[in-house]
C-alpha cells in the first residue's frame, strides 16, 4: 500500500504537475493586495496647509464567474450602467470558458457597488479593494510619478517615475496580501485569509508644489503647446532664495488616472532627464562672468561689425548686422552674439572655462528626481577659441532645464547656488516627522556681481522686451530670452528651420521669490522666443505677483 501511494504521489505531484497547478489557480478566485498600504504625498498651499497629490482610495473588484452566468447580455447592461466598461467587453470576459473567477473592473466606487450589490446577480460578486489615486489628474504629472509592477517584483507595487520611485522606501508602507480560495467560499463566508506584513518604517512626504500654482502653470503650458504646435513645453517655477519648486512640469501630459494611451517618453520628466542647447538664455551667466572677472563693466564698449572670425568659423549676430561702438548693456538688450564672444576673448578661455564649470553646469543639481542627467559641456575642454564663443551664447553645450534654472537663480540671489528640490517633510507613520534641509551652495560670483547683472536684466525688461510695454509700473524683473538653433544628430551642424525657445525672468529683481525657466521645443510658424514665450512668462508672473501678494519694490 504504501509503494502504490508513493506511485501514485510521483504521478500527482511530479509527471502532471502543470496539469493539476493550472487546475488549482483556476480554484483561487481573487488573489489581490486588498489591503494595499503607500503613504501619502502631498502638495502644500501658501498658507500652509497639506492637500492630497497621492492617495489610497478604497472601493470594490467587480469581478465575474463565466460558469453562473445565464444570460451574459441582460447581465452586462445591467452592470455597465455602473461601471465604466463597454457592454462587448462585459460580454466577452462574461462568456469565457472553464473560468469561474474574471476581473472586470477593479476600482469601482462604494455606490456602484452598493447599487450592483442590489441586482443580486448570479455570478457577479465583489471584492474590497485599495488602489493609488491621483486627485490631480494631470496635474503635475512629471514630477509626481506612479506606482506598477517592476521587472524585480510583479507581485508589488512600487514607485516608477517622479517622486514616487525617488521616495518609495519611504512611502512604500507595511503590505497585507489577502487570498481568497474557492473552496474556502463554500465552507465559509469569512474566507480563508493569509497575510504578509512588512515592519518597515514608512512615511508620507510633504512637497513644497503648490496646488493652484501647479494647476495654473499646466494651464499656460496647455496653451503656448497648443498654439505654436510644439513638440514639448515645460516650466520651472522656484524659490531662487533656497531652491524650492512651486511648479514643475511639461506638456503633452497625461492623466496619472489613467495611463492607458500614454508613451514611456511622456512619463519622463524632461526638466531632469533631458539636455538642451539653450541659446541666449546663456548670454547672462556670460555676461556675469564678465563683471565678476573685472573684465568688463556695465559701460564697457567694443565694436561690433555684426560678425566675428575665429578658427576659420564665421560667428553672426541673429540678423547678421553690426551695431558699430555698443556698451554691454546693448548686448543684452539686442542679444548680441558678437558681444559675448568679446567678453569670452576679454576673459580667456581657462577663466571663461572656471566660472562656467562653477556654475555646475555639466553636474547634477542633486533634485530629488529620478533619473537626472548630466550637461554636455565637453567643448570647454577644447584648446579651440570657437567652441568656448558659441558656448558664451548657448550653443554647442546642453544642459537640463533644471541644472539652468540653478545656475541663473545664482544671478538674482546674491551669487550663491541652491539646490532645486520638491520635498520639505517626511511624516512617519509612527507619528514623528523629519524636515530636510537643504544648505547654501558655492558662492560662484560675488553679491556685487549679482546687483549688477540683474540691474542689467531689468533693464532688458524696461526698455528692450517689446519696447518696455512688458514692464510692470510697481514690480521690478529681471529676464533674458534665448533663441537656440536644434542640433541634427543624423548630419551633424544644425537644422535651418528648427529652434528650441527659452525664457527665464526673476522677480522682484533685486530680491527675488520665485524665479520662471520655460521652454518650448519646435514651435511652428514663428523664428524667436521673444514671440512665443514673453506673453506667458508675463501670464504667470503677475499671476505669482497677484496670488502671493508680492509687496511693489519701485
Amino acid at each position: 500500500m504504501a509503494v502504490i501511494l508513493i506511485g501514485r504521489l510521483y504521478q500527482l505531484q511530479v509527471l502532471q504537475n502543470d496539469h493539476y497547478t493550472e487546475r488549482a489557480e483556476r480554484q483561487y478566485i481573487h488573489t489581490k493586495q486588498d489591503l494595499y498600504s503607500r503613504g501619502s504625498i502631498y502638495f502644500t498651499t501658501k498658507e500652509g496647509e497639506k492637500v492630497s497629490a497621492a492617495s489610497v482610495r478604497s472601493g470594490y473588484v467587480l469581478a465575474l464567474n463565466p460558469a453562473k452566468i445565464l444570460d451574459p447580455q441582460s447581465l452586462c447592461e445591467n452592470l455597465t450602467t455602473h461601471v465604466e466598461v463597454t457592454i462587448e467587453r462585459c460580454v466577452d470576459r462574461a462568456t469565457l470558458e472553464d473560468r469561474t473567477y474574471v476581473e472586470l473592473d477593479t476600482a469601482v466606487s462604494d455606490a456602484a457597488a452598493d447599487a450592483i450589490a442590489a441586482l443580486k446577480l448570479d455570478g457577479v460578486h465583489l471584492y474590497r479593494n485599495q488602489w493609488r489615486y491621483y486627485p490631480g489628474g494631470s496635474m503635475s504629472a512629471r514630477s509626481i510619478g506612479f506606482v506598477g509592477y517592476t521587472d524585480k517584483s510583479e507581485s508589488e507595487l512600487h514607485g516608477k517615475y517622479g517622486l514616487e520611485r525617488y521616495y518609495d522606501e519611504v512611502l512604500l508602507k507595511e503590505s497585507e496580501v489577502q487570498s481568497v480560495n474557492f473552496f474556502a467560499e463554500i465552507f465559509s463566508n469569512l474566507g480563508d485569509l493569509v497575510y504578509r506584513k512588512d515592519k518597515t518604517l514608512r512615511g508620507d512626504i510633504v512637497t513644497t508644489m503648490e496646488p493652484t500654482v501647479a494647476r495654473m502653470l499646466d494651464s499656460v503650458l496647455m496653451k503656448t503647446n497648443d498654439k505654436y504646435s510644439s513638440d514639448l513645453t515645460g516650466a520651472i517655477i522656484m524659490n531662487p532664495q533656497t531652491g524650492e519648486i512651486y511648479a514643475m512640469n511639461a506638456v503633452p501630459g497625461f492623466d496619472l488616472n489613467d495611463r492607458g494611451t500614454t508613451t514611456i517618453e511622456q512619463f519622463q520628466n524632461p526638466m531632469v532627464e533631458n539636455v538642451y542647447e539653450f541659446g541666449s538664455t546663456i548670454k547672462a551667466l556670460t555676461m556675469a562672468a564678465g563683471l565678476d572677472s573685472g573684465v568688463i563693466t556695465r559701460t564697457s564698449t567694443y565694436y561690433d561689425s555684426g560678425s566675428i572670425t575665429l578658427d576659420t568659423f564665421t560667428i553672426k549676430n541673429y540678423d547678421g548686422r553690426g551695431r558699430g561702438t555698443v556698451d554691454m548693456q546693448q548686448v543684452l538688450n539686442q542679444s548680441l552674439n558678437t558681444g559675448v564672444s568679446h567678453i569670452v576673448q576679454k576673459m580667456g578661455k581657462e577663466k571663461f572655462r572656471e566660472y562656467f564649470l562653477n556654475f555646475k553646469l555639466g553636474s547634477e543639481t542633486g533634485i530629488d528626481l529620478p533619473n537626472e542627467a548630466y550637461g554636455l559641456v565637453d567643448n570647454l575642454d577644447s584648446p579651440r577659441d570657437v567652441e568656448y564663443a558659441t558656448a558664451s551664447f548657448g550653443q554647442g553645450i546642453a544642459l537640463t532645464p533644471i541644472a539652468a534654472a540653478r545656475a541663473l537663480a545664482a544671478l538674482g540671489n546674491g551669487g550663491y547656488l541652491v539646490t532645486p528640490h520638491l520635498v520639505s517633510k517626511i511624516e512617519y507613520q509612527d507619528g514623528t516627522s523629519k524636515d530636510i534641509l537643504y544648505p547654501k551652495g558655492a558662492q560662484v560670483i560675488s553679491a556685487e556681481s549679482s546687483e549688477e547683472i540683474s540691474r542689467m536684466l531689468t533693464t532688458v525688461v524696461d526698455v528692450a522686451l517689446g519696447h518696455g510695454k512688458y514692464a510692470l509700473p510697481h514690480h521690478t524683473i529681471g529676464a533674458k530670452t534665448g533663441t537656440a538653433q536644434i542640433a541634427d544628430p543624423n548630419g551633424g551642424g544644425y537644422y535651418e528651420d528648427k529652434y528650441l525657445h527659452s525664457f527665464f525672468g526673476y522677480f522682484p529683481a533685486f530680491n527675488p521669490k520665485f524665479l520662471v525657466f520655460m521652454y518650448t521645443v519646435e514651435p511652428k510658424g514663428v523664428q524667436y522666443a521673444s514671440e512665443t514665450l514673453t506673453e506667458p512668462f508675463m501670464d504667470v508672473t503677475r499671476f505669482l505677483i497677484n496670488y502671493y501678494a508680492v509687496p511693489p519694490d519701485r
